[in-house]
């Protein structure tokens, strides 16, 4: 068995996504109390578990289509190097391992795991076909993982942090879209049947229209903290960067971009030490 395939097909770099589930008590000010950290690591590895069963789930079905596409046609499915058998089994174990970790954080972070879930097999089945719902099912992916760890840690989500992480979800899914179209040109249709829907012009003008209501929607937000609108700038220069990265023709996928591009990993640092400045200092 290739173990180097099994990774693979597990996609552990996109875990990054589950992070989110810190936001709560690092926003909040409690991430440096006592034991917190290690408290978030259980509902952590819950989400890993079901985001890497999502990915082998869509793999699945996907197949065929992945091995028409220049990029995905070279993952363990579409290439060969793992059966079906042995990715169907090694999902359903994932399965089982997040819904039993899930239990043991507690009831409403089952029922939020088990809704993103639900959601990640509706958008393999039918969803991933309808034009902006696809969109929104993997935004809707981002904001689970925020009230997940709202539930884990025991804070709440605010009014306005829920808006920005949802239309940076929104603003981050739809530059993926416009990338895979960029990059596959008069094929993307054939590839993601939405792509081929899509009129000219709406995924580039629905990316500049959600990246300033991220902008704005933040701004709003870090005013309640003293000195975190100071952070505004470098989320205007991190929306700016993504959108160049896609014009330039670089992946839109938001763990990719954020892993291999320096400056963006870089303000993404600095982010985290000036949230850290204004609320922990």
């Amino acid at each position: 068995m290739n173990a180097i395939a099994i990774v693979r097909l597990m996609r552990p770099w996109q875990w990054i996504k589950n992070l989110m589930i810190f936001f709560p008590p690092l926003l909040s000010g409690s991430m440096l109390y006592p034991g917190v950290a290690v408290r978030g690591l259980l509902p952590f590895v819950a989400f890993c578990c079901a985001s890497s069963a999502s990915y082998i789930f869509n793999d699945l079905f996907d197949q065929e289509r992945d091995s028409l596409h220049p990029v995905k046609k070279n993952r363990p499915l579409p290439s060969g190097q793992i059966s079906r058998i042995t990715a169907a089994l090694l999902c359903a174990v994932l399965l089982s391992l997040s819904i039993f970790l899930s239990s043991r954080v507690s009831i409403v972070f089952l029922e939020l795991v088990v809704a993103y879930l639900l959601i990640i097999v509706s958008y393999s089945l039918f969803l991933k076909h309808q034009p902006i719902i696809d969109i929104f099912c993997i935004s809707l992916g981002f904001v689970l993982r925020l009230y997940g760890g709202s539930e884990a840690f025991g804070v709440l989500i605010s009014d306005w942090l829920f808006l920005t992480v949802f239309l940076l979800a929104t603003f981050l899914s739809i530059g993926k879209r416009y990338s895979e179209s960029l990059t596959l040109g008069d094929r993307a249709g054939q590839h993601r049947y939405t792509l081929g829907v899509y009129l000219d012009g709406f995924l580039e003008g629905a990316l500049y229209m959600s990246g300033a209501a991220v902008l704005v929607t933040y701004a709003i937000y870090t005013i309640s903290t003293p000195h975190l609108v100071y952070s505004v700038p470098l989320c205007m220069y991190g929306l700016l960067r993504y959108l160049m990265r896609i014009k330039l023709g670089l992946s839109g996928d938001p763990s990719e971009s954020l892993l291999k591009d320096f400056p963006l990993l870089i303000t993404s640092l600095l982010w985290v030490l000036m949230v850290g400045w204004s609320i922990y200092r």
